[in-house]
């Protein structure tokens, strides 16, 4: 199983949301590093942290967990929509996406600062500075250390 950090600004889609929906699917990545990742590592049952990102406050606000394996961002070909990507070709499709489903939302939104005062995640690459990448891999102890936290709220 691999553990991952997925950041979606709220306005856009926010754990609410997928809340209500109960499955969405998550598009928009235009990264080619991330993109890789999606379609190349991510599985069916790996578990995800929500990330608020450009929020008031930003910080991991639940969990979600992936329910379908890579495929093409149909958003990509579509004009009108703001993903859209006139060099991406259906039969050679540049960029993709999952599912992802609701399993919990935090008692409170786990912030930067938060997360900087535990040493086990000292490594953690959200942390780091410059890093700017919308999805993130986490080590099982990076995993296990965001649970204790949050389980020390509810």
């Amino acid at each position: 199983m691999n553990y991952w950090l997925m950041k979606s600004e709220p306005s856009v889609y926010s754990i609410d949301d997928l809340q209500r929906d109960k499955k969405w699917y998550w598009d928009g990545v235009r990264n080619y590093q991330v993109r890789n990742m999606l379609r190349d590592q991510m599985k069916i049952g790996d578990l995800a942290f929500f990330y608020h990102s450009n929020a008031n406050p930003t910080g991991i606000a639940g969990m979600i967990e992936i329910a379908s394996e890579a495929y093409p961002d149909h958003t990509a070909f579509d004009p009108k929509h703001r993903y859209y990507d006139p060099k991406s070709d259906p039969n050679n499709p540049r960029w993709w996406m999952v599912d992802v489903k609701f399993k919990q939302k935090f008692s409170h939104v786990m912030t930067l600062a938060e997360l900087r005062e535990h040493p086990q995640l000292k490594d953690l690459l959200i942390l780091r500075k410059g890093n700017r990448l919308s999805i993130t891999p986490l080590t099982k102890v990076e995993w296990q250390t965001i649970l204790k936290i949050e389980s020390a709220f509810t």
